[in-house]
């Protein structure tokens, strides 16, 4: 099978191929074309994910195209923007066909949750691997950013971190899975759903914001050093799961929270007069901390005594 036999049977035939809503124009021609309303800007991130980094090789096709599109779209979801469509470059060793039709399958499961569209992308010979590239709008100076978090604000995510992190041992086969509790981990880790709702409920709320990939004590330095402040979070508030805990016990199931990554969840700083409304209106914000002035981010105890940081998160070339 060719390169576009492949594109067209595999990936235009898709559901999530279909033109509609901001997408003009898909697959099938030089570009695609995006109508994005008036008022509103386009918001724009890639991601690539690499077999035997990302994820490992060989593992379910399914799980790959639901992971490969919801991490993508978190970016999103990061940025309170609403989803319009998205790309993807992907790299095959061989045509396998049971493989395509099941990693498309994925990809389209993921797209119909996020309301997403394939709009077009590439295909080439060599390691497996993906880039996939999102689109999606936001009014016009409402986006979430990391910039703008203010002495006072309330540091919250929204839900349980760790459960991603937890699951990786599974993942690479270092430890049987035939439990309850594995499950709802492996869900976690193969099958993130951004917080795209939350994200919009977040605008013109949130001080800044960002989606946790890389570890909660990572990505909330990304917030102190873009808002020149300092964030302070209190480990006996940073949520866990009990399936993490049981499965992990408490103090490995709060390191995962802390430096595991892969949570695909809302960080974000809000004023305090803003959090009720948050919550009565049933989103799921969890305070965790607040924002001092300073820099850098300190971890403390019950009795506010820093806490020693030892994983702070993951890096690609330190790691």
């Amino acid at each position: 099978m060719g390169e576009f036999e492949l594109i067209r049977h595999y990936f235009a035939a898709a559901a999530c191929a279909r033109a509609g809503g901001d997408v003009v124009l898909g697959i099938g021609d030089d570009c695609a074309l995006l109508a994005v309303p008036p008022g509103e800007q386009l918001a724009i991130s890639t991601d690539s994910l690499t077999a035997g980094v990302h994820f490992p090789d060989p593992c379910d096709p399914y799980s790959l195209g639901q992971r490969a599109l919801a991490v993508s779209t978190s970016d999103l979801a990061g940025m309170g923007a609403t989803p319009i469509g998205f790309t993807l470059a992907l790299t095959l060793p061989s045509v396998d066909s049971n493989w395509l039709a099941e990693f498309t399958r994925g990809l389209d499961a993921m797209a119909a949750g996020c309301d997403m569209r394939l709009i077009g992308g590439d295909t080439t010979r060599g390691p497996l691997s993906m880039t996939l590239t999102v689109f999606g709008r936001v009014p016009a100076g409402e986006a979430l950013l990391r910039s703008g978090a203010q002495p006072g604000d309330l540091l919250c995510v929204g839900g349980a971190l760790g459960d991603a992190a937890g699951a990786l041992p599974i993942v690479l086969g270092e430890r049987e899975a035939e439990t309850v509790e594995a499950g709802a981990l492996l869900r976690r880790y193969w099958s993130p759903q951004p917080q795209l709702a939350l994200g919009q409920a977040l605008r013109g709320k949130a001080t800044a914001a960002l989606d946790i990939s890389d570890g909660l004590l990572a990505d909330c330095n990304h917030i102190a050093t873009a808002s020149s402040v300092s964030l302070v979070i209190e480990q006996a508030w940073v949520p866990l799961s009990d399936s993490l805990v049981r499965f992990a016990g408490t103090e490995q199931a709060l390191q995962c929270a802390l430096g595991g990554g892969d949570d695909y969840l809302l960080a974000f700083t809000l004023p305090a007069d803003a959090l009720p409304t948050m919550q009565s209106e049933g989103w799921p914000v969890h305070v965790i901390g607040h924002v001092e002035v300073g820099e850098g981010v300190r971890l403390v105890d019950a009795d506010g005594r820093s806490v020693g940081i030892g994983h702070p998160g993951y890096n690609h070339f330190t790691n």
